[in-house]
């Protein structure tokens, strides 16, 4: 039980990640439904953390650029100290990383800028926003059809599983019988 609603978390959240996305306006890259909270500039050296606190509640978006080095980015609502091995979500891009932490994770919530070990030290500047786009409703009709209704496999699609499978059943028999004999 616990696991299909971290999935539909997880699904709900790409979903307003690619929505947000879209959205982007090009010359900042950010959606105008987004109000900037904070500025948090910092350095971190190579494999090293720097650790940040999120207190506001609500949809929260961090939005991270790499002044230089690389510097990424770990989330957790379990943890204070989220790390590359523990973390609820991330963002651990060349560029721009992107997080949207859920109006539902209890707070505080644990942020961890990471400098990456291929650089000697990564400058960053993480702009944090209060996203003020209403919610979509899991339990919309269109949005959870669109969720629950797997797509209908083609006769193409179950011909070339069924071959798939044949190859590999009669791999798998030719090694039997090699041993065997």
């Amino acid at each position: 039980m616990t696991l299909s609603r971290r999935t539909l978390a997880v699904a709900l959240l790409l979903l307003q990640l690619r929505g947000a996305a879209s959205s982007m306006d090009e010359e900042d890259g950010v959606p105008e439904e987004w109000l900037l909270l904070h500025v948090v500039q910092g350095h971190v050296g190579a494999g090293n953390y720097s650790y940040l606190r999120l207190n506001h509640d609500g949809a929260v978006a961090l939005h991270m650029r790499s002044l230089t080095g690389d510097a990424d980015l770990y989330v957790s609502d379990q943890t204070l100290r989220p790390t590359f091995d523990a973390y609820t979500l991330q963002s651990a891009t060349c560029g721009r990383d992107l997080v949207l932490v859920p109006a539902h994770f209890a707070r505080p919530v644990g942020i961890a800028v990471y400098g990456h070990p291929s650089h000697r030290e990564s400058e960053f500047e993480m702009r944090v926003f209060y996203d003020q786009t209403p919610a979509a409703d899991p339990f919309d009709s269109e949005a959870s059809r669109k969720l629950k209704k797997p797509a209908e496999p083609s006769g193409e699609d179950l011909e070339e599983d069924e071959s798939i499978f044949w190859t590999v059943l009669i791999g798998l028999l030719k090694i039997i019988l090699e041993m065997l004999f």
